[in-house]
C-alpha cells in the first residue's frame, strides 16, 4: 500500500472510529506505530486532522464554529475522545437519548455518527448541528436563551420542553464532581436544565475526565446516587477508585489496552 492509500485509509478509519490511538491504528492499518505518527503528522500538516496525545481527530469532525466551545473543546480531548468510545457502546440505534452542550458530550456525538434513527434531544448547537447530518436522525433543540458564548440554550422554555419527553439515557458532563455533592457545574441555568432532565430520564451516565475528581463548582446537579454509570479515563487516582468503590458507583475506567468496569 503507497502513502497516499494508507493515509487514505487512516482518515476512513478515523471517521468509523473516533477516537482510536496510534497503537489500533497501526493493527488495522498492518504498519508499525512509527509509520502511523508520520502519516499523522503528514495530515496534520495538511490540515486534514489535529493530533491529540496518543492519536488525533478529524478536523472535518471537529468543525466547530464557536471559539469558546473549540478552546474547552482541545483541553484533554485525547481522553473525553476515549471516555466517548466507551459510551457509545450504551447507545443503540433507534434510543431516544438527551446531550448536554459539554465539550466531553460533544466528543460523544463524534462517536455516535454510524448510529442510525436517533432521536436526539440537545441543549448544544454544536452537537445538534452535527447529528442532525444524519438524515435518519430526529435532533430536537431545546428552544430557550442563548448563552453568551453562543453555545447552548437554557431557560424556562427549554425546561418546559423537557419536562413533556421520555428520555432513555442521559449524557451528561460537569465542571466537577465529589462524593458529597456529585456532579457540579459553574453555570446556574446549565445545573438547573440538568436537574430537569434527570427527573425525565431512566438512566443518568455521566463522563467525567479524570480532572474533575475531587472538583467542586457553584451549584450540584446530579447526586451520586442518581448517577447510572460513570465513564472516566485511566488518570484516576487509586484513592478515588476505592471511593467510588465504597460509594457503589458503577464505573468504567476507560484505556488504551484495556477497560475496567465496576
Amino acid at each position: 500500500m503507497i502513502s497516499y492509500e494508507r493515509r487514505q485509509s487512516l482518515l476512513d478509519l478515523l471517521r468509523r472510529q473516533p477516537g482510536l490511538r496510534v497503537p489500533e491504528l497501526a493493527k488495522e492499518l498492518g504498519v508499525s506505530e512509527g509509520t502511523v505518527r508520520n502519516d499523522l503528522s503528514s495530515l496534520e500538516a495538511d490540515g486534514r486532522l489535529e493530533r491529540v496525545r496518543g492519536g488525533a481527530v478529524l478536523v472535518e469532525q471537529v468543525g466547530l464554529q464557536n471559539a469558546s466551545f473549540s478552546t474547552r473543546h482541545q483541553k484533554r480531548s485525547a481522553e473525553k475522545m476515549l471516555i466517548a468510545r466507551y459510551a457509545c457502546g450504551l447507545v443503540n440505534d433507534g434510543d431516544s437519548i438527551l446531550l448536554d452542550a459539554s465539550s466531553t458530550v460533544y466528543c460523544l456525538a463524534l462517536a455516535l455518527q454510524d448510529r442510525q434513527r436517533l432521536r436526539v434531544i440537545t441543549n448544544g448547537l454544536d452537537v445538534a448541528r452535527l447529528l442532525a447530518k444524519n438524515p435518519s436522525n430526529m435532533v430536537i433543540l431545546i428552544g430557550g436563551v442563548l448563552s453568551q458564548d453562543g453555545s447552548s440554550v437554557t431557560g424556562l422554555f427549554s425546561e418546559q420542553i423537557i419536562q413533556e419527553l421520555h428520555i432513555q439515557k442521559a449524557f451528561v458532563s460537569g465542571s466537577g464532581f465529589n462524593l458529597e455533592r456529585g456532579l457540579t457545574e459553574v453555570h446556574l441555568s446549565e445545573a438547573q436544565l440538568k436537574r430537569k432532565v434527570i427527573d425525565v430520564s431512566q438512566q443518568v451516565i455521566a463522563l467525567v475526565d479524570s480532572s474533575k475528581f475531587g472538583k467542586e463548582d457553584l451549584t450540584h446537579f446530579a447526586r451520586p446516587e442518581q448517577i447510572s454509570h460513570l465513564f472516566t479515563d485511566a488518570g484516576i487516582t487509586p484513592e478515588w477508585i476505592q471511593r467510588l468503590d465504597q460509594a457503589g458507583i458503577a464505573y468504567t475506567i476507560c484505556a488504551e489496552e484495556a477497560t475496567l468496569a465496576k
